[in-house]
């Protein structure tokens, strides 16, 4: 059963959404259950309403851990695809199924190998599922500004670095998600390389809706590399 988009807007208001992930790479995936639920649960008791993850099975098992609402997404990769969160309808088709309370996709210029556009591809997903909930992960102010010109539900700033025409620095880009801020009357999730909580605070304090933080909370080996990289610099 997914929440309604007006509950979980109004649960991660002024608030953190924990990204718990893991990929088949990682060392805190494991090929024969779930070790996402474990991590959620820590956020739960921490404090946080709703939880962004990774795969079908992740979402289910959460869900059912912890019971609250799952921003899910599907990383697959196609040839001829640069993009790979939610890139395809078929990747839709699963969430939904698995009863993702939002669907988070790559929303940016990136390559797309089946010759649609993104405003295409939303226009199908609107007239296949007019209730889901859709948060678009953006890399530039452009892809924001279009992606709710495209009637998504939120915008979030996952991709900003990761395109081949982003820069990528060492901490959260500030002066993005302040200017979509001023400009979108939907949600901006801020999301990227938020190391520290003084970051997750100065992002809430220019008018971010949410931040999601991962990496720095849910993933070991990420934290730990950045021990040794201070140390050794």
């Amino acid at each position: 059963m997914r929440t309604p988009k007006n509950e979980i807007l109004e649960m991660v208001k002024g608030s953190i959404i924990v990204s718990c992930q893991a990929l088949p790479v990682e060392p805190m995936y494991c090929e024969e259950m779930s070790l996402m639920p474990y991590f959620a649960k820590a956020a739960q008791q921490a404090g946080s309403k709703v939880i962004r993850t990774s795969s079908v099975r992740d979402v289910i098992a959460i869900k059912e851990k912890t019971g609250m609402p799952v921003i899910g997404l599907i990383k697959r990769n196609y040839e001829g695809f640069e993009s790979y969160i939610t890139p395809t309808m078929r990747e839709i088709d699963e969430l939904v199924e698995a009863d993702s309370d939002v669907i988070a996709l790559d929303c940016t210029d990136m390559k797309r190998g089946d010759g649609t556009t993104i405003p295409e591809f939303l226009a199908a997903i609107r007239a296949k599922y007019p209730d889901i909930v859709l948060m678009a992960d953006i890399s530039t102010y452009e892809e924001g500004i279009r992606a709710y010109e495209c009637g998504v539900d939120m915008v979030g700033t996952t991709m900003n670095g990761y395109t081949p025409y982003t820069t990528k620095t060492d901490g959260p880009n500030y002066e993005l998600v302040e200017k979509l801020v001023k400009a979108l009357p939907i949600p901006v999730i801020a999301e990227g390389r938020v190391h520290y909580p003084d970051q997750a605070k100065k992002m809430l304090e220019l008018g971010a809706h949410a931040v999601v933080v991962g990496g720095a909370i849910t993933r070991p080996l990420e934290i730990a590399q950045r021990f040794y990289k201070a140390i050794e610099g």
